[in-house]
């Protein structure tokens, strides 16, 4: 747990950049024009690391009860009995749109599933807990763009999903490079 924390705070720090580049220039130690570049490749840096801090990496073993994988930040293990929580969370690049399906277990575990096997794995187990969930036993918490990504529901809030994230990514970039460059141009 405390190196997916300093893997999350790596990714703020380089986010935070930028502020530091401007600060430094406030104090003449580095030319006022560092900024800009700072923010932009601070942005690019950070909007790649985010998402891929708790992404499985090969090699990953599939249990029954368990999905265990390697992630930038070591092996991670979530325990299929306990999830908590399931959600879907959409990048963009150049190739189309990247899907990972995030799963959290009772003990505050996180790992993003990229593949096929892991998908069937996880929903096997959302169908066990929902079952399980109707004789007083609480269920996980699945987003409704998960559970169509999945193939629990009907595709219609992935497209919803979809356009909510790419308007996200949009509008939280252009306000991050409209800081930067006004923090550039002081």
């Amino acid at each position: 747990m405390l190196r997916a924390r300093v893997g999350s705070g790596l990714a703020v720090a380089v986010l935070l950049l930028p502020f530091g580049s401007w600060a430094l220039a406030r104090a003449g130690v580095v030319a006022e024009a560092t900024t800009i570049p700072v923010g932009v490749l601070a942005m690019i840096g950070g909007y790649v690391l985010l998402p891929a801090l708790s992404e499985e990496r090969s090699p990953y073993r599939h249990a029954r009860r368990s999905l265990t994988a390697r992630t930038l930040t070591g092996h991670r293990t979530v325990d299929l009995d306990r999830i908590a929580a399931v959600r879907l969370v959409t990048t963009f690049s150049q190739a189309g749109v990247y899907r990972t399906v995030v799963v959290r277990d009772a003990d505050g575990v996180r790992l993003g599933l990229t593949t096929g096997r892991s998908h069937e794995h996880l929903r096997r187990a959302v169908e066990n807990a929902e079952r399980n969930a109707g004789r007083g036993a609480p269920g996980p918490r699945v987003s409704r763009a998960a559970m169509a990504h999945l193939g629990l529901a009907p595709g219609r809030g992935l497209v919803v999903h979809t356009v909510v994230a790419f308007l996200c990514v949009t509008v939280s970039m252009s306000l991050y490079l409209s800081v930067v460059i006004w923090l550039g141009g002081r």
